[in-house]
C-alpha cells in the first residue's frame, strides 16, 4: 500500500479495481470530527491522490451514520481547557482572528478535496449533518440513501457552516431555507433540490455509489483530472473559492453571538452534557425535517 496503513485510529484506507475507499472510522461516535480524523482523513486522501493504481476515490462512514458532524464534546471541553492553560501556542481560542486562524487549519481537509486530482464521491446514508455536510458537499458528486438526513442543525445555535457550498448547489432561496432554520432533508428529497446528485433506497447505496465509481475507473486518470478541474475552475470564477475564506471568517462571527439561544446551548453543554443541550437546542423545532410536496399537490 505504499506509504499510508490500511487502517489507522478514526480512517480505513482500502484500494481495489482502480478505486480508494476512505472510511471515516468513529462509528461508536456517529462519526463524529474531531482533529484526529481530520489528520488522517488529509492524510488519506493525498495517498490516494498519489497512488498510480487509483484513478476514483469514495468516501464513506462506517456504522450507522456517514457523520453526524463535529464532535461538540471534544470542542468544547478543549476550548475550556484553553482558558485555564493558554499555553504558548496560537491555538487558543481567544480572539475573532484566533477563531479564524483555527478554522483555517480545520477547512485545509475540506479544501483539499477540491484540490486533488482525483474525483471523489461521498456515500452519504445515515445522518450527515452539520461539519458531516462539509465533507460531503465537497466531494465532486454526492449518493445518499432515500432515508439519509441531511443538514446543518448547528445554525440554530452554535455557528454557521465554515465550508460554505450550499448556494452552488441549491441556490440562494433553498440555502436561506436549509441554514435560516437548521432544517434537514431526507436524501431523497436532498435530490429533488440538487444539494445531492441522487438518492436510492439504502440497500442499493453501496452497489450504486460501485457502479459510478467503477464507470469512471476505466477513464484515465489524467483525463479525469482534466475534467473535474475544469469544472472547479467554473466555481473559483463563481466565486467559491472566496467564499469558503469568507465563510469561516463568518462562522467565527456567529462564535461571538451573545444571543440567548448560543448563551443557553453553551450553559446547557456544562450542566447537562451534549445529548440533552442539543434535546433542548432543538425541541422547538419539532423533528426539523423539510418534506417536500409532490408535483401537482
Amino acid at each position: 500500500m505504499g506509504k499510508w496503513l490500511k487502517s489507522t485510529e478514526c480512517v480505513q484506507f482500502d484500494v481495489a479495481e482502480r478505486v480508494a475507499r476512505i472510511t471515516l472510522n468513529r462509528p461508536d461516535k456517529r462519526n463524529a470530527i474531531n482533529g484526529v480524523l481530520l489528520r488522517e482523513l488529509k492524510e488519506a486522501l493525498l495517498e490516494a491522490d498519489d497512488l498510480k493504481s487509483v484513478n476514483v476515490i469514495v468516501l464513506r462512514g462506517a456504522g450507522k451514520d456517514f457523520c453526524a458532524g463535529y464532535d461538540l464534546v471534544t470542542t468544547y471541553s478543549d476550548r475550556a481547557a484553553e482558558q485555564v492553560d493558554p499555553g504558548e501556542y496560537r491555538g487558543t481560542i481567544r480572539s475573532f482572528d484566533d477563531d479564524c486562524w483555527s478554522m483555517e487549519r480545520q477547512s485545509e481537509t475540506v479544501n483539499l478535496m477540491a484540490e486533488i486530482h482525483k474525483p471523489i464521491i461521498a456515500q452519504v446514508h445515515g445522518n450527515c449533518l452539520a461539519g458531516g455536510t462539509d465533507l460531503a458537499l465537497a466531494c465532486d458528486m454526492v449518493l445518499a440513501a432515500d432515508n439519509a438526513r441531511i443538514g446543518f442543525p448547528a445554525t440554530r445555535a452554535n455557528g454557521s457552516p465554515p465550508a460554505h457550498m450550499w448556494f452552488y448547489h441549491v441556490g440562494p432561496q433553498w440555502a436561506k431555507r436549509l441554514l435560516l432554520s437548521g432544517d434537514s432533508l431526507t436524501g431523497r428529497d436532498a435530490a429533488k433540490i440538487g444539494l445531492v446528485m441522487d438518492a436510492v433506497p439504502i440497500e442499493e447505496l453501496d452497489a450504486e455509489v460501485s457502479e459510478l465509481a467503477r464507470r469512471l475507473s476505466f477513464v484515465d486518470a489524467d483525463l479525469l483530472s482534466a475534467n473535474k478541474r475544469i469544472v472547479n475552475l467554473g466555481l473559483e470564477l463563481a466565486g467559491a473559492r472566496a467564499l469558503q475564506r469568507l465563510a469561516v471568517e463568518n462562522d467565527a462571527r456567529a462564535h461571538q453571538s451573545q444571543g440567548p439561544r448560543r448563551a443557553q446551548f453553551k450553559a446547557d453543554m456544562e450542566t447537562v452534557g451534549l445529548k440533552d443541550a442539543l434535546k433542548r437546542r432543538d425541541e422547538p423545532f419539532g423533528n426539523g425535517m423539510i418534506k417536500l410536496r409532490a408535483r401537482g399537490e
